[in-house]
């Protein structure tokens, strides 16, 4: 049902404008027929009457300057079978092209209800879990921030990309084949695809722009940094463009985003505008048979290069300031050449963008000529081929023949700006003088050192606790952790572990809903043993053990064990529940508890748990169950990794989380956090795991509770200009870090990423001379050592940092400190030694010792060389190796001890059926002596007392007559001859029998005889 009118605008053309094509009797005609709303199927007049139309509709299209009905071109009546007006009008052709439209809408409606509605799920529920830690305001503020940042974006990407394709649809017009008129039933008809490519042009846009918004709402942290950034950082600024710090922190980053999404924007609508050319240059080619380019097609064009230039010489511009994070040979930053030629050249490659982009507008509104566009570019390319002649010119023949002199100031910059960014101002330096002899060490003066020298590798306890601590085989020790405690009122350096639950390792029966949401909830408890203490059987003495935990020593105690939150906790458990949870294995039977902590979300009613289920994947069980009440809990992320990273995610954190038995015995875990940045102008460039930084501090500590997983983040560095606008954004986030606990704050230590990353740097920026650094003079790198790889065989590695116990060389009582040794670049011998300070007023700084450059020092590869050289060892570490078993070589520590380097390394002797290294030997040495025994004490009496170094672990300690003066102890000879003649009895019996290493041990003490004899005689 239509009328005239109706009809016209069907057509997308109005009536007046085509009506004075038709006859004015046609007219007549027209208007009786279609006189208000009536049935197009009607007639033979009323068909008439529609071809008609079509034919005046198509003359004014193709003829819009004409005024008058053209009789001999269009006579009144034309013969018409009807399949046209069926073709336009058909009732049914209307009733099926309707129901396609809506049920299009209806699908395109869904779908939009469905992303929308999962997405408003996932924020309730992050606003939920938000609220159980307390920071409802921070959730609040960050979807605040996210959604402003998508609006932001897709709104503008729209604008500007509807806006465009508009604008080039509207230039190419004329030209499109859809203007064009086509043959149905014998009768010329124009169908415009107007229409179509506008709502084609809506609908990329929509797409495009949602597409973007989202793909920026990641980089929200960007703009907020941006908007609340202080007006000042302090009296820092780059030497080059005398920008403050806080432009290339926070305004530097949005511009580069800005740009980045502008000139992806401008180089797409670009593409258009070309494919848009070469499609209607190719129909009109095709209509004339021949290749003719009107004005208008290059006026799309004209404007799409228009915007992309401006966006260039935005880019460009900003180049300017991305100059000073250039890296380079020998320094990082802007160079002489830089300085005095790219610079100044930037900017008129900068203005030459500008003045194209006013070439190429008004090539847009003018009569459009493709030479224009080209003369807009050319001015642009001009200026970069001159830029690079000229600075080719000035690197090779002004800087490089005197490149020292030229670079110099340059230089200085770097090394003063890296420095800066990298905290290596707080690292202090001291003269070592790294003497050889025994009394230069000074035993008696460092017993806190020596007390506290680590034997056992956490690699190795690491194994032997899963032997003998694991209990059940679902149970793990994913790390080991070193740390200090006071046990009986002394300082002692101890190794801690936490035992948690892998629900992965449970068994396949056991592998169902029940027991993996809410049974098997949590692990248990912790060991803890010192770093030298060994069993009779090579074993861990274990301060904290065993399930329940029992103590050792009354000053430790666990009172809240369950690991509720850890490293391994990776899956969702509902907690208060019907169902009683498992804490850990008693005898035949299972000692059963319930969740007590007032973590995690309340399940609350069943629409608050059907939620809860279909955000966590939980759908089909979780609303049915019948353990679950209003009451009940759900602990959602539980990976203490992934539980701050959601909280903080602007923030990046250690890799090594470590575990603290508070005063009143909670578990409590601590996570160092940084701020990084890759814009601190002139500083040098590192790898921090996958991306690259110029700018580390360690701001944040967390704490993350392992049994109700509350959460706090403490503030350790109020300085950094970075956390300072954090603060800003969120303020109920952070708390100072006074406000942590003391027994908290007592464990708190030198982050283990930070303190590589800064050797790393010093290693080369601790030469402040530009000069020295230049020439790489006194180029360090982190010493090395050998270790064995996944394979067991013995390969060289970087020495990785250690934390010890000691007292400072110069200090006046023993400190928790991590160390690590450098060697000169492509040597072995030491050449200093970097500790990172962890306790009181001095944490956070670092204390670096520079041995003698005038005399060699050995490195940690020189003294395992010496160990491999020796007769005794290196035959006993072959007959090892050689008998069902392997050796492991423990890390090797450096240790500086009164004026002297001591350093340690034990080994281990591991079966090949058993993955449980026992200890067998401690090696100690300095510059010019090497000791070993079967216990700490023994290698230590025979380094420092004088003994025989012995590997017979039943030897009777014996002074040799060089260093004691007393008496040799009576001993029976003929005892001692019996006790040889046995072992090499047994000796020769065993080999014969091929057991190789009973008989290697009977090797060992018929060796230890026959020393016992020899100093009888003497």
């Amino acid at each position: 049902m239509k009328s005239i009118e109706e009809l016209a605008l069907a057509f997308d053309y109005p009536w007046e404008r085509w009506a004075v094509f038709l006859h004015p009797a046609q007219r007549q005609l027209a208007q009786k027929d279609f006189k208000g709303p009536a049935r197009v199927a009607g007639s033979a007049g009323t068909g008439k009457t529609i071809v008609a139309l079509h034919r005046a509709f198509h003359l004014a299209r193709t003829n819009p300057d004409a005024r008058a009905y053209n009789q001999s071109a269009h006579p009144m009546t034309i013969g018409y079978g009807g399949k046209l007006q069926d073709f336009i009008e058909a009732p049914q052709h209307r009733s099926s092209t309707g129901r396609r439209r809506r049920i299009i809408f209806l699908m395109v409606l869904a779908l939009a209800v469905f992303v929308c509605g999962r997405i408003g799920l996932t924020y309730w529920v992050g606003l939920l879990w938000f609220r159980s830690l307390g920071y409802g305001e921070v959730f609040w503020k960050s979807a605040g921030l996210q959604i402003a940042d998508f609006v932001l974006f897709a709104g503008a990407t729209f604008l500007i990309l509807y806006g465009a394709l508009s604008a080039i649809r509207r230039s190419h017009e004329g030209d499109l084949p859809g203007a064009h008129s086509i043959i149905i039933a014998g009768q010329p008809i124009t169908l415009s695809v107007q229409p179509v490519l506008r709502v084609i042009s809506l609908c990329i846009s929509v797409v495009i722009a949602c597409v973007t918004g989202l793909a920026l709402l990641a980089n929200w942290p960007i703009l907020a940094m941006f908007w609340y950034a202080p007006h000042a950082t302090g009296s820092v600024s780059d030497p080059i463009f005398g920008k403050p710090l806080n432009f290339f922190l926070f305004t530097l980053p949005a511009w580069q985003l800005v740009n980045s999404w502008l000139l992806t924007l401008a180089i797409a609508i670009c593409v258009v505008a070309v494919l848009f050319l070469l499609i209607t240059s190719g129909a009109r080619s095709l209509a004339r048979r021949q290749i003719t380019y009107a004005s208008s097609p290059w006026r799309g064009l004209s404007i799409t290069v228009t915007f992309l230039l401006l966006v260039l010489a935005m880019k460009v511009y900003m180049d300017r300031f991305e100059l000073l994070f250039e890296h380079h040979t020998i320094f990082d930053g802007i160079t002489y050449t830089d300085t005095h030629v790219t610079i100044h050249g930037l900017f008129i490659v900068c203005a030459a963008l500008v003045l194209g982009a006013v070439i190429s507008a008004y090539n847009a509104f003018r009569q459009a000529h493709g030479r224009w566009i080209l003369a807009a570019i050319l001015p642009t390319v001009v200026c970069y081929g001159v830029l690079g002649i000229v600075g080719w010119y000035v690197g090779n023949f002004v800087v490089k023949p005197n490149e020292l002199v030229r670079e110099e100031p340059f230089i200085t910059h770097n090394i003063e700006m890296t420095r800066q960014a990298y905290g290596l101002d707080r690292f202090a330096q001291r003269e070592f003088p790294a003497e050889t002899t025994v009394d230069a060490a000074d035993p008696a003066n460092n017993q806190p050192t020596l007390q506290n020298i680590r034997l056992w590798d956490w690699h190795a306890l690491q194994d032997t606790l899963r032997q003998v601590q694991a209990i059940r085989t679902y149970y793990d020790f994913p790390d080991v952790d070193i740390d200090r405690y006071k046990i009986d009122g002394t300082t002692r350096q101890v190794m801690l572990a936490p035992r948690e639950l892998n629900v992965d390792k449970l068994p396949i029966s056991s592998r169902n809903w029940i027991n993996e949401k809410l049974i098997y909830t949590h692990g248990y408890g912790v060991t803890m043993n010192p770093v030298n203490g060994f069993t009779a059987e090579g074993l861990p003495t274990l301060l904290l053990s065993n399930m329940p935990v029992q103590s050792a020593v009354r000053s430790l105690s666990v009172t809240r064990p369950e690991i509720y939150f850890g490293e391994l906790t990776n899956t969702d458990v509902y907690v208060k529940t019907r169902q009683q949870e498992f804490d850990y294995p008693q005898g035949q039977n299972n000692n059963l508890t319930s969740y007590q902590g007032t973590g995690g979300i309340v399940l609350g009613g069943f629409l608050q748990r059907v939620i809860l289920a279909i955000d966590r994947g939980d759908l089909g069980k979780l609303p049915f169950s019948d353990d679950v009440n209003s009451q009940s809990r759900l602990l959602m992320r539980r990976n203490i990794r992934e539980r701050v990273a959601t909280i903080a995610p602007f923030l990046t954190f250690d890799q090594d989380p470590y575990m603290v038995v508070g005063d009143d015995g909670r578990l409590s875990w601590i996570m160092d956090a940084f701020t990084v940045s890759s814009n601190y102008p002139y500083s040098t460039h590192y790898n921090l795991g996958d991306s690259a930084v110029n700018y580390m501090r360690n701001s944040v500590k967390v704490v993350v509770d392992a049994y109700t997983g509350a959460t706090t983040l403490y503030v350790f560095d109020s300085e950094d200009p970075i956390l300072a606008t954090y603060r800003r954004i969120f303020p109920s986030l952070f708390k100072d870090g006074a406000a942590m606990p003391a027994d908290l704050r007592r464990h708190v230590r030198y982050p283990e990423d930070l303190f590589k990353v800064q050797s790393e740097v010093y290693g080369l920026y601790h030469m402040t001379n530009p000069q020295v650094f230049f020439n790489r003079e006194d180029l360090w790198t982190v010493a090395t050592e050998s270790g064995t790889d996944g394979n067991g065989q013995q390969t060289v590695q970087m020495m990785q940092p250690n934390f010890v116990l000691m007292k400072l060389p110069g200090g006046t009582e023993e400190e928790f400190v991590e160390i690590l040794p450098f060697t000169p670049a492509n040597r072995n011998n030491l050449i200093g030694w970097i500790a990172g300070r962890c306790d009181g007023e001095e944490y956070g700084t670092a204390v670096v010792y520079d041995f003698p450059k005038t005399r060699l020092i050995d490195g940690p590869q020189q003294i395992e060389a010496r160990i491999d050289q020796n007769a005794q060892l290196s035959g006993q570490l072959t007959l090892w190796n050689q008998q069902g078993s392997h050796v492991l070589r423990g890390s090797l520590l450096v240790i500086p001890t009164g004026r002297a380097l001591l350093y340690a390394e034990p080994i281990y002797l591991q079966a090949q059926q058993s993955p449980m290294p026992e200890l067998r030997l401690v090696v100690l040495a300095l510059q010019d002596k090497l000791a070993y025994g079967t216990t700490f004490q023994a290698a230590l009496r025979s380094l420092f007392g004088g003994e025989i170094s012995s590997l017979n672990a039943s030897e009777i300690p014996q002074a040799a007559p060089a260093s004691q003066g007393t008496a040799q102890p009576t001993t029976d000879i003929n005892a001692l001859i019996s006790e040889a003649s046995k072992d090499f009895a047994d000796y020769q019996r065993l080999t014969a029998a091929g057991k190789l290493g009973e008989a290697g041990l009977k090797l060992d003490a018929l060796k230890s005889v026959l020393d016992k004899l020899n100093a009888h005689r003497k």
